[in-house]
């Protein structure tokens, strides 16, 4: 291994391919990593698996509420407006969470299946066995920007534009400049507009439930902050769950073989995916003491990268084939979709289109491949999804 990969580097589209040469040697001989950015200063990396879960469930040491990115200017750019859940620590996180997590749950996410399987299927019918397709911008990205709009109350005459400025935004957001897109302020008024329209006429949508909050404690600005963090949350990473899904599969044609012969065995499956996929390679949290992990102190007031793309293949936890897929894998614990009080709000939701959508893929496309030699990964540092991924639905292996 060269003195690159020893390293820990914020990656981008033309280093995501293979990051895990570098996370293994970080487990095994720098668990607790110093990084000197260039732009950045001085942060932390932990890569073990035990050292990031005991991280996320400690929020008044290990907080988020100075941001998750290893800037140290993160939160600058929202002095003027509230800042998103995912950057509050409990109470108010808590306190705010518990307004909207019920319109989220694993009961409320079923009665989406049904419109779930028939978009999948739609656009499936849409490829012959001859077809190479992206495979992305035909399926995997439309879907979960459906699915967002669908829980934010988009009226379906509004989709097309919101569809349009959510790529925009993700585009954006993952090459760092945001606040630059014409697309965030037409859908800052558009998201403020919802807001005021559903506090005159609510209906079952999470806008709604903000807008009618009875004790005043939202406002339009932390409602549109909502809108975005659904956005930017919900539309990449699901997405990166099923390119790297449709990846491992094409690898794996024995696990592949496995669900063929138990498709009622995919729904469990899916937390395996989500395990080796870890679309969210990593987030930071700021240090509100000093804190002694193995033999490191990190000072307080520094930022520290949490690698769950690393951590989710620790051997340590997860034993000698933590690197290969196995769909009858048991897990107990991950770190894809967050842990403690900052576990996905959306968990139930990605794990229903993981399902449905491989449920149908392999269905109609027993024999699919992807060429991930000719994909292209998206730009960001922190989100790992292919933008580009050429899929066949006939070949033969």
């Amino acid at each position: 291994m060269n003195a690159v990969e020893e390293k820990y580097i914020l990656r981008d589209s033309k280093t995501w391919r293979d990051p895990y040469k570098s996370y293994k040697y970080l487990r095994d001989y720098e668990p607790v990593h110093r990084v000197q950015h260039h732009l950045h200063g001085t942060f932390w990396v932990l890569s073990r698996f035990d050292d990031v879960f005991d991280a996320v469930r400690n929020p008044t040491v290990f907080c988020s509420s100075k941001g998750l990115t290893p800037d140290v200017n993160a939160m600058e750019a929202f002095q003027d407006s509230a800042a998103p859940i995912v950057m509050m620590d409990p109470p108010e996180h808590t306190d705010f969470r518990r307004i909207v997590s019920h319109l989220m749950t694993p009961r409320k996410v079923k009665t989406s299946e049904q419109q779930i399987r028939e978009f999948v299927n739609s656009r499936l019918k849409e490829i012959t066995t001859q077809d190479e397709i992206d495979i992305i911008e035909h399926l995997f990205k439309p879907l979960p920007s459906l699915m967002v709009a669908h829980y934010l109350g988009v009226p379906s005459e509004d989709r097309v534009l919101f569809d349009r400025w959510t790529n925009d935004i993700v585009a954006g957001s993952a090459e760092g400049d945001l606040g630059n897109k014409p697309a965030t302020f037409d859908l800052f008024e558009y998201a403020s507009e919802l807001f005021e329209r559903r506090k005159r006429n609510p209906a079952e949508d999470l806008v709604s439930v903000l807008a009618q909050d009875g004790d005043n404690r939202v406002t339009a600005l932390w409602a549109v902050g909502f809108v975005f963090t659904m956005i930017t949350g919900g539309n990449d990473t699901t997405t990166g769950l099923l390119g790297g899904a449709a990846e491992l599969l094409t690898t794996y044609r024995n696990e592949r073989q496995k669900l063929l012969d138990a498709p009622e065995q995919i729904a469990e499956s899916i937390d395996e995916f989500l395990r080796l996929t870890s679309p969210v390679q990593n987030l930071a949290r700021t240090t509100t003491r000093d804190v002694k992990i193995h033999d490191t102190v990190i000072p307080e007031g520094h930022k520290v990268m949490l690698l769950y793309g690393s951590a989710n293949r620790d051997e340590r936890e997860f034993g000698s084939s933590s690197e290969r897929l196995d769909v009858t894998r048991k897990i107990k614990k991950m770190l894809s979709l967050g842990y403690g009080p900052h576990h996905c709000l959306g968990a139930s939701a990605a794990r229903t289109m993981g399902a449905i959508t491989l449920e149908c893929l392999l269905d109609r496309f027993p024999n699919f491949s992807v060429d991930t030699l000719n994909a292209r990964f998206a730009s960001g540092s922190f989100v790992r999804r292919y933008e580009y991924l050429p899929f066949s639905g006939g070949r033969n292996y």
